[in-house]
């Protein structure tokens, strides 16, 4: 069994072939995809996202993101031995200068078991027309983009949508709701789209983008850059970024904890009486019969 094949497949170092030893690079390799793999399996049971049967769109970008999700996907379906098709769609939204030619080559080279869709729609015209000044082009084209994605995946017969954000993701609109929304609100591991026929996954809720980089860049994902985004440098989310490497400096765990607490909340101690009535407690006490030992003075 090759190298490559032998992490690929998750054997075990000890039971390589011929006492076989991983440079360093197959080491990295090795332990990076192990504890990807790990955190999306949490994931996939945690909310159940991986079912007999389940006919999955997988929305591909063009960035590393989506990239790994398709490659760790394909590879828990073979170790969970669960009978469940993956479909690939990528949507080309005719930006400037916009050439999809490698991730094609990408897809029917390193995919060729997975059926891959390439859907043109020019959606560029309309979101640098709708977005005002100093805003993110992103809110308009995730939009238009989503409503691609949904109606695609009906025709296509998929009851699941599997997107590539991740834990940073997640953290980053959190902050973002409740810095400038005033809201706690960040992003949900899986929901039911308005459509109310879809189910929307995000497998990768629990791995760092830093991680996932980090994996792309060994396998040599191919990776196509977003001009609409790259080109705004005065938005919130960068900013965010940089409070969220300045906490990281004050605590390592910060990003890890911030991403525990989003699941594991308690409404007595929070202002929203509408969740402490959904909870069972008393909206103006949050009285639930907890200990008020920790209580500040």
């Amino acid at each position: 069994m090759p190298l490559r094949s032998a992490i690929d497949d998750g054997v075990s170092l000890e039971t390589l072939p011929n006492g076989a030893i991983l440079d360093s690079m197959d080491k990295e390799l090795y332990k990076l995809q192990g504890a990807l793999l790990k955190r999306l399996r949490q994931a996939s049971k945690q909310y159940q996202m991986l079912e007999e049967g389940d006919r999955i769109m997988v929305c591909i970008s063009g960035g590393k993101d989506s990239a790994t999700l398709l490659y760790l996907l394909r590879r828990l379906r073979e170790q969970l031995r669960i009978n469940f098709d993956l479909i690939a769609v990528h949507v080309d939204q005719k930006q400037p200068g916009y050439d999809g030619t490698p991730l094609i080559q990408w897809m029917k080279s390193e995919f060729p078991e997975i059926p891959y869709l390439h859907v043109e729609e020019d959606t560029y015209s309309i979101v640098v027309e709708k977005t005002q000044a100093r805003k993110s082009f992103c809110t308009v084209c995730s939009r238009l983009r989503r409503g691609i994605l949904y109606s695609k995946a009906i025709e296509l017969g998929c009851n699941k949508i599997a997107l590539g954000h991740h834990a940073d993701d997640a953290i980053e609109t959190l902050m973002l709701n409740m810095i400038h929304g005033g809201k706690a609100k960040g992003m949900p591991a899986r929901y039911t789209s308005q459509r109310g026929s879809l189910a929307v996954l995000r497998p990768l809720i629990f791995c760092f983008e830093s991680q996932i980089a980090q994996y792309a860049t060994l396998k040599q994902f191919p990776i196509l850059p977003c001009n609409l985004c790259s080109n705004q440098n005065d938005l919130q989310r960068p900013q965010v970024k940089l409070l969220l490497g300045t906490l990281e400096h004050l605590n390592d765990n910060a990003k890890q904890n911030i991403l525990n607490a989003m699941g594991s909340v308690s409404p007595s101690h929070l202002l929203d009486q509408k969740l402490r009535q959904a909870c069972g407690m008393d909206p103006i006490t949050g009285a639930d019969g907890d200990d008020d030992e920790n209580e500040p003075i």
